[in-house]
């Protein structure tokens, strides 16, 4: 997207106007006394008001139109920077580096300034990320709906090989991309009792909360790419409905005179408190109903402003809900439909089912959410009476459909029975939706036949498959400018918005100059990573090595151990042979633990214990490294993606659900290891096998083996395998700590080694033979690497919402008039969203917007 030269030069004249104005009227500072901090407001604050005449004229053109709207419903939004994607979505970035340039500031470094907005976990918060980025860009009126966590995901920190968690306090030196509306402020409720009354013959049930607290709304601006669209991420905090108590205070109580404001405003304060204790799932239920509450209540106000007929609810709305974290929807829409608006019961359902969809994000069973009845009667009295409701009108269909199978009732029920009761909210989820989704075609198909059959036989036509996405604005033109230059060069830059343009580098993968000018952007991408690295943390990586990173949460089942293990392999053969043939390797970890998972953060202090070792030892130098980079978050993604040559994807068959990683790798010209496991099969039937290193059990496999594994016949039958868990066992990595990994060699032999590791190693390790052979080709390993470029197109977050958006929501995008959005005569849009399957030139076409400058 480019600007005619006078344009530039006016917009970087008005972007410098707009900076010393903002720092000398909204930070109250100068040039001579400001901090680097300081620089960055004033310069996000001049940014933001590019698109202020954007947002507004978005939001005026959504209420003329009486378009229908989807309201994206995620406990986690792991949005990261911000800075540079308004920026870019703008066409600003030239003119931003201009200005900062004739203000004797650098670009680059001030927006390292910005703190990383870590509300989110991982995959599922980047993905909701993603989806705003696409659904701005292909103009579809949406917004978001997220809680403000004071603190988001932790900071990491590693002392001594453990994970160390300190707050992270993103919001301490303030936020300008946020917008407070109190005046949409929300009351919620929890605890009390519910009443009834009778009026000519109907029972009305008024819930008495004996608790409130108020939902102040944040807003942050989503811009579209190519800036005409800019849609919003709606964020609650919560505040006490009375912050001070007077009284007391007066009476010397100094503590209970605020304790209202405390436990109120705990609500917001972190993201995913530890719920390994009874308090912290209380406040975990709380957080979900107070994020569900806001987030209803401002969407039926909207629509009753706009409409006021609630038979075109499903009409005028769409609901998705982004994993089981928003569940509460279903009881919550029934409530207010029901108590609230006084539609009855079968109408409200209607109209609720038609309006909620369900996005299923794991197939493992301890996530999918269940709360203990009691907690649930106690917070949310009258949910749980509408939960029984919906759940005795279901059996009794269950029933009529299945007659006398009392088993598939007892499975099927939304309550569980037990010693304890508990409300099963992935059940509930279903049962109140029109649309249940996985997120990968194996994790449908999975989903369907094994982990919720009982409701796939039941509501079949509910079921389908979405496999996820990642906005290449973010992934490829942000985060690796020298290789979304080099693609531009070559195709054009129609790929921004329709990746499936980049199949017409297929060809370039057999020219010899273009194979030189990718190889080079690669050497360029890992030279920035070691500078990073240095300056971060004082690690020698080196960039001639071929670089392998895992990067992503750790959990048992992504099998980090795995990796960990060959590491140990692959060093046992060094110590026994120095002079062994190997190319230069460096392998990166990078994930954070959830802090009550003991097993995961034994394995990160494992890591990072081998490193140690592995570093240290002379018989590995030049030939083996080893680093765990702390705090991983998306701006140390965007740095290690780009220089990445193999993607670690080696997840247990059959248990991760889609992955997001694995394509951002993929788009960024990293070959993958992996498993055939998420949406690594669809990356497989994409690339076909010669571009991609599939090893391990398959997922039918893996379950057929389940029930006879043992992992003692791996030990005893693979001697590299026993070497290395008998170097573990010996605290060769734990030399004054021993013992400290006999936990890990527990799961692995005594406890059956769950996730397979033994079963899948020699196999890994065998591929990564194959990884090093290749590699040893550097023409042929950069061809295989601009296909991996090339045929990631189906990856985009843009396929995914246009499947969304024709398959579940049934919403059309609402085109914004094309006009100026610059100071003197600037950039506009018009998009031309083609739905899935209307381009013979790829089977998912993603859209294409038109640059118009004047």
């Amino acid at each position: 997207m480019n600007i005619d030269a006078d344009s530039e030069m006016n917009v970087t004249a008005a972007i410098k106007e707009a900076f010393l104005r903002n720092l000398k009227y909204s930070l109250a500072t100068s040039r001579a006394n400001c901090t680097n901090r300081e620089l960055y407001l004033a310069l996000a604050l001049a940014v933001r008001e590019r698109l202020i005449d954007r947002w507004n004229e978005t939001r005026q053109a959504r209420i003329e139109s009486k378009c229908k709207r989807v309201y994206y419903l995620s406990l986690e939004f792991l949005i990261g920077r911000v800075m540079g994607n308004n920026v870019i979505n703008l066409g600003l970035e030239e003119c931003l580096r201009n200005a900062a340039s004739e203000l004797g500031l650098n670009w680059d470094e001030l927006r390292e300034e910005e703190v990383d907005a870590g509300l989110g976990n991982g995959g599922l918060g980047r993905l909701a990320a993603c989806f705003l980025d696409s659904l701005a860009t292909l103009q579809f009126p949406a917004i978001g709906y997220g809680l403000r966590y004071d603190y988001g995901i932790f900071r990491q920190r590693i002392v001594n090989g453990d994970q160390i968690e300190d707050p992270d306090d993103w919001l301490s030196a303030g936020n300008p991309w946020e917008m407070v509306r109190p005046n949409y402020s929300v009351n919620v409720g929890f605890g009390g009792h519910v009443e009834t009354q009778d009026f000519s013959g109907r029972t009305v049930y008024r819930w008495v909360a004996t608790a409130e607290v108020i939902g102040i709304p944040y807003d942050m601006p989503i811009v579209g790419y190519g800036g005409a669209c800019v849609n919003i991420l709606r964020l609650w905090s919560a505040r006490a409905s009375q912050s001070f108590r007077f009284d007391e205070f007066n009476h010397g109580d100094y503590t209970a005179a605020v304790d209202a404001k405390t436990r109120a405003e705990n609500l917001t304060k972190v993201l995913y408190p530890n719920d390994h204790f009874y308090a912290g799932q209380e406040l975990r239920l709380k957080q979900q109903y107070f994020f569900v509450a806001c987030s209803l209540h401002d969407i039926l106000r909207r629509f009753k402003t706009d409409f006021g007929d609630f038979q075109l609810l499903p009409e005028k709305i769409a609901i998705q809900m982004n994993d089981t974290h928003p569940s509460l929807s279903v009881p919550e829409l029934m409530r207010l439909l029901v108590d609230r608006e006084g539609l009855d019961w079968d109408q409200a359902w209607d109209l609720t089912v038609r309006s909620l969809g369900y996005t299923n994000h794991t197939l493992l069973p301890e996530a999918l959410e269940k709360w203990p009845v009691e907690m649930f009667e106690r917070l949310l009295p009258r949910h749980l009476q509408i939960v029984y409701e919906i759940n005795r009108r279901f059996l009794d269909s269950v029933a009529h459909r299945y007659p006398g199978d009392d088993a598939r009732l007892t499975r099927m029920s939304l309550i569980e029975e037990g010693a304890s009761k508990h409300v099963r909210m992935a059940y509930l989820s279903i049962v109140g939706s029109h649309s249940t989704n996985g997120v990968a075609a194996l994790h449908t198909e999975l989903l369907k036949r094994d982990v919720l059959p009982d409701f796939f036989a039941m509501f079949p036509e509910r079921f389908n498959n979405k496999t996820n996405g990642v906005t290449q604005r973010r992934w490829l033109l942000k985060s690796n400018p020298a290789l979304a230059r080099l693609i531009s060069d070559a195709i054009g830059e129609k790929w921004i918005v329709d990746l499936s343009e980049l199949r017409k580098l297929v060809p370039l993968a057999d020219n010899a100059a273009f194979r030189a000018r990718f190889r080079a952007v690669k050497r360029e991408a890992k030279v920035a990573l070691a500078e990073h690295v240095r300056s971060k943390w004082g690690f020698n990586l080196n960039p001639d090595s071929m670089i392998d990173s895992q990067v992503k949460r750790l959990h048992e089942y992504k099998r980090q151990l795995l990796n960990a293990l060959h590491l140990i392999i692959l060093y046992n053969r060094l110590r026994k042979n120095p002079s062994l043939d190997m190319i230069p390797r460096t392998f990166l970890f990078a994930a954070k633990s959830a802090p009550g998972y003991t097993m995961a953060k034994l394995i990160i202090k494992f890591i990072n214990n081998l490193s140690t070792v592995v570093n240290g030892d002379p018989v590995a130098r030049g030939k083996l490294q080893v680093y765990f980079l702390p705090n991983y978050q998306v701006s140390l993604a965007e740095k290690i993606i780009p220089a990445t040559d193999v993607s670690e994807q080696i997840s247990l068959a059959g248990l991760e659900a889609s992955g997001t990683g694995n394509m951002k790798f993929m788009m960024n010209g990293a070959l993958t290891v992996g498993t055939l496991d998420g949406a690594n099969v669809e990356m497989l039937e994409e690339l076909g096998p010669e571009n991609i290193f599939i090893f391990g059990l398959t997922a039918s496999q893996a379950r057929e083996l389940r029930g006879y594994y043992d992992p003692h016949w791996h030990y005893n039958h693979d001697p590299e395998t026993r070497e290395a868990l008998d170097s573990i066992a010996s605290d060769h990595f734990s030399p004054y700590e021993p013992g400290i990994f006999q936990p890990i060699l527990s799961a692995l032999l005594e406890n059956g080694d769950q996730y397979m590791h033994l079963a899948d190693l020699p196999a890994y390790c065998k591929a990564h033979e194959k990884i090093q052979e290749l590699y040893r080709d550097p023409e042929a390993w950069a061809r295989k690497a601009i296909l991996n470029v090339a045929y990631s197109g189906k990856f985009s977050s843009d396929r995914t919402i246009l499947e969304y958006t024709r398959d579940i929501w049934h919403m059309q995008p609402v085109p914004i008039e094309a006009h100026p959005v610059m100071a003197q005569g600037k950039v506009s849009v018009q998009p031309v969203c083609h739905r899935p399957g209307e381009d013979p030139s790829f089977k998912r076409i993603v859209g294409e917007i038109k640059i118009q400058s004047y």
